[in-house]
């Protein structure tokens, strides 16, 4: 059930996006009186799920889902189609039009995909604004309980102030920003000090796996979310929801603090001064030689944490007008984010490319849960994405009939037929590389 869910919204994601981004061919064709014979969700190459014919259009559902496609009299596109390009050109073709209009036409699908990227930004800050904890709330600092974190440089209790001397404003953000960054700076016991990110600490965040969790993490209180039932102090009295704040009568207000005190009491019986609901109790345990209890850590959700009073956590409310400007900020966040983790990938000494992924990747990200507020903030994130990826200068792609266009209106030469074949193939050998590369990390990652 957890896989339909996730691939259900992956297709009602992707197909929405498709569609709108051959629409954005599609208006300004029909516009410039240009014949559009196609219009496809998907690929049908052999056969179409549905197709009827209005007018000089097409219209279909094709069986590979991979994308999608307006089909252009006169273009040389992802059809392929030689023979009517050998043929003399007509005042309703493509390669009839003027160059600008050309620009428009082939500009359109990615302008669609930023603006509305944008659009549902807006919308979602609208709707919902903002929930966040604030960075400079883990007054306390960080947890470090991975190798990852260690070799990174970090120990728990440090406050991270900076990557790459911005300040970050949301803890969430921070897993993103060291994976943008090259260097941080922390206040560990009263200094700053600052530390460069390992070259290859992509690879390794990507080498731990998918599952293995969030490297960096606020600080824990101690909640027992139950007692193992062969443990040492299975009839000890401790219960599900207790907190322990105090052991042996020393305070203790986080996990990691009760993790190293444990391993100074190995084999001691020690008292737990554990909060459970309003009373406060005195529960006698004893520590295992191995240093520890036989209990069953329990985390809590911000919310939580901000009722036991450990975070605050920051609440934006935005009317539309003041949903505009914050939507468009979260837009070209992550616009630029993007961008930054793209020219990782184009450094092989990062180890990015391992990260890599396809659609398996993707569909992935969907939760197992439909959520409205998250649907929406994924597909914002895939709309912008495809736009960009779209604008790259290469071959098979808007960008590279972009680069030829401009070029044509630059130089007054325009490519000939031949030469612009000959590049569609090149992109398209390009991009069915990237594919069968992406989609084989999915599938490595799988059985790894």
């Amino acid at each position: 059930m957890e896989i339909l869910i996730k691939a259900s919204q992956f297709i009602l994601s992707l197909s929405l996006l498709i569609v709108l981004h051959e629409l954005g061919h599609f208006i300004p064709a029909k516009l410039f009186k240009t014949r559009v014979e196609k219009f496809y969700l998907f690929f049908d190459y052999k056969f179409s799920l549905f197709k009827k014919k209005v007018g000089e259009t097409v219209y279909g559902i094709g069986w590979i889902p991979l994308g999608g496609y307006v089909k252009i009299s006169g273009m040389i596109d992802e059809s392929m189609d030689t023979e009517q390009m050998a043929l003399p050109p007509q005042p309703w073709e493509f390669r009839s039009k003027p160059a600008w209009q050309r620009l428009i036409i082939m500009l359109g699908g990615v302008i669609v995909n930023f603006v509305l990227g944008i659009l549902i930004y807006i919308c979602l800050m609208w709707a919902y604004g903002e929930r966040f904890l604030p960075n400079e709330n883990v007054k306390d600092g960080v947890w470090v309980e991975n190798q990852l974190a260690t070799d990174l440089g970090l120990q728990t209790g440090d406050k991270i102030l900076t990557i790459d001397g911005e300040k970050v404003q949301k803890f969430n953000q921070l897993p993103i920003e060291f994976i943008n960054g090259n260097n941080y700076t922390i206040e560990r016991n009263g200094e700053v000090i600052e530390k460069e990110i390992p070259i290859d600490f992509i690879s390794k965040l990507v080498d731990r796996g998918k599952n293995a969790g969030n490297f960096i993490n606020t600080r824990y209180p101690f909640l027992i979310s139950g007692v193992q039932l062969d443990s040492l102090n299975a009839s000890s009295g401790l219960k599900a929801k207790d907190m322990v704040v105090a052991i042996n009568g020393t305070p203790i207000k986080y996990y990691d603090q009760a993790k190293l005190e444990f391993q100074k009491l190995k084999g001691q019986d020690i008292s737990l001064t554990v909060k459970r609901g309003e009373e406060t109790k005195e529960v006698p345990v004893k520590v295992s030689n191995y240093g520890n209890i036989g209990v069953v850590f329990g985390g809590a959700s911000y919310n939580d944490l901000e009722k036991l009073g450990y975070y605050d956590l920051e609440r934006i409310d935005y009317s539309f007008t003041e949903a505009i400007p914050a939507g468009l900020n979260k837009s070209w966040d992550t616009l630029t984010s993007y961008v930054k983790q793209l020219k990782k990938i184009f450094n092989p000494s990062t180890g990015a490319y391992k990260g890599l992924g396809g659609f398996i990747s993707i569909g992935s990200i969907f939760p197992s849960e439909f959520s409205w507020e998250t649907f929406w903030n994924i597909t914002a994130f895939l709309s912008i994405m495809l736009g960009f990826m779209n604008l790259l200068p290469i071959p098979a792609l808007d960008g590279g009939h972009v680069l030829f266009t401009l070029w044509e209106m630059i130089t007054g030469k325009k490519p000939s037929d031949k030469f612009l074949e000959h590049a569609q193939v090149v992109g398209f050998i390009l991009l069915l590389a990237l594919l069968i590369f992406a989609n084989g990390n999915d599938i490595f990652r799988l059985f790894k």
